[in-house]
């Protein structure tokens, strides 16, 4: 793989930072890598009440992440993870079970649909959610992004608006030599 992504499909931020991802994937030629990252481990499963469906959800549908991942399906992780954004961030719809089902559907990969529910997978998740912690970590949140040939991952980048692809590949010319830097530790400024 050319990019490891590692996500959690209920937050937006990382839902913009993919299809950046997406987009420099495409006019580059690479090859990602889909991956669970899971913000409810993040916070040892303290999630506040009113985001109590949507992290359900997103644990439901990061199993068959991870189950595609196993059968070496990266498209379909990654078709089925676009489904889910623009059916949620983009149509403005709480992630939820109706939206995970209609994801499943939209992607095609309703034969691996049984892991959604399989506790077995969340083994895989928490694997995947380590590894990326474990890379980029600690202090991070979702995405974690890794390359070949570096010896920590990224998490972010953190973008407020999908770039146009001149943007999207200066922003990743840019950042693949520093990832590559071990002495290279953050660069970051505040949201507004």
């Amino acid at each position: 793989m050319d990019a490891t992504f590692f996500f959690d499909p209920v937050c937006p931020w990382t839902w913009r930072t993919s299809r950046w991802l997406v987009a420099v994937a495409e006019a580059r030629g690479l090859r990602v890598q889909w991956r669970a990252f899971s913000l409810a481990i993040l916070n040892d499963g303290q999630v506040p009440p009113e985001f109590a469906e949507a992290t359900a959800a997103s644990g439901r549908a990061l199993r068959l992440v991870e189950a595609l991942r196993a059968q070496g399906r990266h498209d379909d992780a990654g078709r089925f993870y676009t489904e889910l954004g623009t059916r949620s961030h983009d149509a403005g719809d709480p992630l939820g079970e109706k939206v995970v089902a209609a994801a499943v559907d939209a992607a095609g990969v309703t034969d691996a649909a049984a892991a959604l529910d399989d506790e077995r997978w969340d083994a895989a998740v928490h694997e995947s959610h380590a590894l990326a912690y474990g890379s980029a970590g600690p202090d991070i949140g979702s995405p974690v992004l890794m390359v070949p040939d570096a010896g920590r991952g990224i998490h972010g980048p953190i973008i407020t608006e999908v770039p146009g692809t001149d943007d999207a590949l200066t922003i990743w010319d840019s950042m693949l030599p520093l990832m590559r830097l071990e002495t290279f530790h953050e660069l970051k400024r505040a949201r507004r």
